[in-house]
């Protein structure tokens, strides 16, 4: 679901078409023709931002059709009551109406989803990068939960981490609310260790997102702002809206390994080393960790990140003295020891990789998680449903603007482009601009040729942009990526946000198309 795998996640997209050769069932929910829909047994070609109205759908087909455990929602969840009476009003036909999908497919999904001796659902940034993100999240979690599709071998929930080491990123407490090992900032026990540690006292209150954080820029709260290794203006959305708000401040300070569009704005540029110059961990998409090491030495005028940091830290009064990346794991695995205690450099040289939580040497580490849903022990803690309802998209066509848009990533590039646009010679690419995707009867309609520049106008900003007449989409649906500083999508972006997560509505806002 909402995962274009073939083109963002590459590697595991070989690994799914490996499988479905050797007979494994593969069901797409996309709004476009995404090329794995070749591989696929079915495709749903869902209208955008609908996905709990499908997935509510699913839930009551299988309710009704007694398509679930008893015996697994009583021992391990609780509020099955609230689940059945939201899903009521979710029938076949009616989600058929929201989503554009023909009622019988709906249902013949729902039963072999949860009929399959074993069940996986994967998502990614088409589930999350909406105003209702975590409740499409957690939807995803219901129908999981609901049909013991959770905690043995080929089952679960798997969100393909849109960068690489996002995870670990994560993990090592750059969420706001966790510090290092995902614990919570919020629990006592927790932070007393990192303030024994540290010899600080930590405040308990979660920090801000960074769409609270621009929030605060905006209201004239925040006058500096530091970033590291992220290029905001062109990621962002409503780019226009960005760019004003980091003019705004007295102090802008980045930190990178590129000139980025960001960069060029900031008062500070602190350089920093690359992925193959540094040594360290990265932690995958599965929660395997694996080292890495450098590769060729870095210029001699930069440092790595965590060497920039301790040199500030210390000029500001509080001295750090690490002496290298494996003194700072050292310090995390003593710290987070449940989730890390086990995993060594030492190990890791020896096993390649290993996934957390391993809290002791002679842990082998943990490779499927909450396995013990299926094993009978008395649970400590049941899971929650969490019911949730449909809402739709937050700017739909109208006749002004009648199309939508939806973003997302393209193959040979990468987030905001500022690594992967230094290709070294010899290096062949396919896509070296942007392009509008646009389907065959809108082109036709509008007098648009394939390759021919055009107007694209949404209520934020306009740009222009190569058309690109394919199938791939449907009439009404248009697609662009947000890689190239050349064609700068964000400036017709919605800034919009899920209220829970702060992520921003990326995948649907309503565009004019004009032929120049």
């Amino acid at each position: 679901m909402g995962s274009n795998t073939t083109e963002a996640h590459p590697i595991i997209a070989n690994r799914i078409k490996k499988a479905a050769k050797a007979g494994l069932k593969i069901i797409v929910i996309d709004p476009r023709r995404i090329d794995m829909v070749k591989v696929a047994h079915r495709h749903l070609q869902i209208n955008v931002g609908t996905d709990i109205a499908l997935i509510n759908a699913f839930i009551r087909i299988i309710l009704k059709e007694g398509l679930y455990n008893p015996e697994f929602i009583k021992q391990f969840t609780v509020d099955f009551e609230k689940l059945e009476k939201q899903v009521e009003p979710y029938t076949p036909e009616f989600a058929a109406s929201i989503t554009g999908l023909q009622s019988e497919d709906i249902v013949a999904t729902a039963r072999e989803y949860a009929s399959a001796s074993c069940s996986m659902i994967a998502y990614t940034l088409g589930i999350t990068e909406h105003h209702c993100g975590v409740n499409n999240v957690f939807d995803i979690a219901n129908l999981a939960l609901l049909t013991g599709n959770i905690g043995k071998p080929g089952t679960g929930i798997m969100p393909l981490r849109g960068q690489n080491n996002v995870q670990g990123a994560g993990d090592m407490g750059c969420l706001p609310n966790q510090l290092a090992g995902a614990m919570s900032l919020a629990n006592d026990e927790f932070r007393s260790r990192y303030e024994k540690e540290w010899r600080v006292e930590l405040n308990p209150q979660a920090g801000d997102t960074q769409t609270r954080t621009f929030d605060r820029l905006e209201m004239g709260e925040l006058k500096a702002l530091y970033i590291i290794g992220e290029n905001p203006l062109l990621a962002d959305v409503h780019m226009n809206h960005t760019k004003k708000l980091l003019e705004k401040l007295d102090l802008l300070v980045v930190q990178d390994i590129f000139m980025t569009e960001t960069a060029k704005m900031a008062d500070v540029v602190l350089p920093a080393r690359s992925w193959g110059e540094v040594d360290g961990t990265y932690t995958n998409t599965d929660r395997r960790i694996q080292r890495v090491r450098k590769a060729i030495e870095a210029h001699p005028n930069v440092k790595e990140d965590w060497e920039i940091l301790c040199e500030l830290s210390t000029i500001m009064g509080y001295p750090i003295t690490y002496k290298n990346s494996e003194e700072i794991w050292d310090e995390v695995r003593k710290l987070a020891w449940e989730m890390y205690g086990g995993i060594s450099y030492e190990r890791l040289e020896k096993e390649y990789s290993i996934h957390y939580p391993c809290p002791d040497e002679n842990h082998p580490g943990t490779f499927i998680m909450h396995e013990r849903f299926h094993q009978h022990e008395v649970p400590t803690k049941k899971s929650p449903f969490v019911p949730v309802d449909y809402t739709a998209p937050l700017e739909l066509p109208d006749h002004d603007y009648p199309f939508t848009l939806t973003t997302g990533r393209r193959y040979e590039s990468y987030n905001t482009h500022s690594q992967t646009r230094h290709y070294a010679s010899g290096v062949k690419v396919k896509q070296t601009e942007e392009t509008l995707d646009i389907s065959p009867s809108d082109a036709a309609a509008l007098g648009i040729m394939d390759g021919e520049v055009v107007r694209v106008r949404s209520r934020r900003g306009e740009l222009e942009v190569k058309a690109k007449v394919t199938e791939q989409v449907v009439p009404g649906l248009v697609f662009m990526s947000f890689h190239w500083s050349e064609t700068p999508t964000n400036v017709l972006t919605l800034n919009e946000y899920d209220p829970i997560s702060g992520t921003a509505e990326y995948k649907a806002c309503a565009v004019a198309i004009e032929k120049i």
